[in-house]
């Protein structure tokens, strides 16, 4: 047990080191990464032009390499090998588009999104799902079917992928709300006796590269994580829900990425599934960012703050109920 700190440790240390370095130096800027191209109807977006985009790819890889290295290999779980195989081909279609001279269209981008997201519920039905999952505030087990999580998983992976991806208009923002949907999900997996010594190691190792990457995307930002990163958090986020035994806790620790860009792609869907007949949330701009700082005037620093502050609320709500509950009720 002594060896497992010890590793945890100090791969997280190096981790962190190995990231910050990466970010300092930005190794092969020119030929890897990309520049920002600017969004056309994001307010302020012109300030971002030309900073380095798709730095994901050197935190995803310090993480995915640091995991892989440090992951129990006495017994080494094979889901847990998988999922990071496809969080690191989610990091490369994003670095891809982040790097071309011109936008992917959204066909694209979308079909890929399904590919990783049918590989990923694959992954996860056949090597993460045991029959049954936990609802964390109450510490069920919910027997299900198999076809069904299947299924459930697609859409997850989905939505995680996009609204995550969404919410990456903001400096630190959707780091920041990554770290506390990994610290959530960690605790309320801990409380129901569903946190192995993998899952604390990836959680662990993700948070520590976000942080050093944060140093260099707090306002003002000097370099962008870009689909590389926003894409590959997507798809952490909902394996690490799956792979923790409480996918159904997303509906909580989630939201602030779904009522942020979740209704950006819901808005967008829905337009054009109906042909423009049907427009929903048609007074507000989405991302939800975008209306605070368009329409409300609010300078990106008070934007983050106004997003974080009840994130922050939320999510420590929500731990704090399942270990309460767990502790003294169950």
């Amino acid at each position: 047990m002594t060896v497992y700190w010890i590793t945890l440790g100090a791969g997280a240390l190096l981790s962190f080191l190995l990231t910050y370095l990466l970010m300092a130096k930005r190794p092969l800027e020119n030929s890897l990464i990309g520049h920002d191209r600017g969004r056309k109807f994001a307010e302020g977006a012109a300030v971002n032009i030309g900073k380095p985009t798709g730095v994901g790819v050197y935190f995803v890889t310090v993480f995915t390499f640091m995991s892989l290295v440090a992951i129990d290999i006495h017994y080494p779980d094979m889901g847990v090998i998988l999922s990071l195989v496809i969080i690191f081909m989610a990091m490369v279609t994003g670095l891809l588009d982040d790097r071309s001279k011109t936008a992917w269209n959204e066909y694209i981008k979308g079909g890929l999104d399904f590919i990783i997201a049918i590989l990923a519920a694959l992954v996860s039905t056949f090597f993460l799902f045991d029959g049954y999952v936990v609802i964390s505030l109450a510490g069920y087990h919910l027997q299900m079917n198999g076809i069904i999580f299947f299924i459930l998983a697609v859409v997850l992976f989905i939505v995680s992928i996009n609204a995550t991806n969404a919410t990456d208009g903001i400096d630190g923002l959707s780091g920041t709300l990554t770290i506390f949907t990994i610290i959530a999900l960690t605790v309320a997996a801990y409380f129901n006796g569903t946190l192995q010594y993998d899952g604390l190691i990836v959680g662990v190792f993700l948070i520590v590269c976000l942080l050093a990457y944060l140093k260099f995307n707090f306002f003002p930002s000097k370099v962008l994580m870009g689909d590389a990163g926003s894409r590959a958090l997507g798809v952490f986020i909902a394996f690490y829900a799956i792979y923790l035994k409480i996918p159904f806790a997303y509906l909580i620790v989630g939201l602030p990425f779904l009522l942020d860009g979740g209704i950006s792609i819901l808005k967008i869907t829905v337009g054009r599934l109906t042909k423009k007949k049907i427009i929903l949330f048609k007074n507000i701009l989405t991302p939800f960012h975008e209306e605070l700082k368009k329409k409300r005037g609010m300078p990106v620093p008070k934007v983050y703050k106004t997003l974080i502050i009840p994130s922050a609320a939320l999510d420590a709500i929500y731990a704090g109920a399942v270990m309460i509950i767990l502790l003294f009720f169950k």
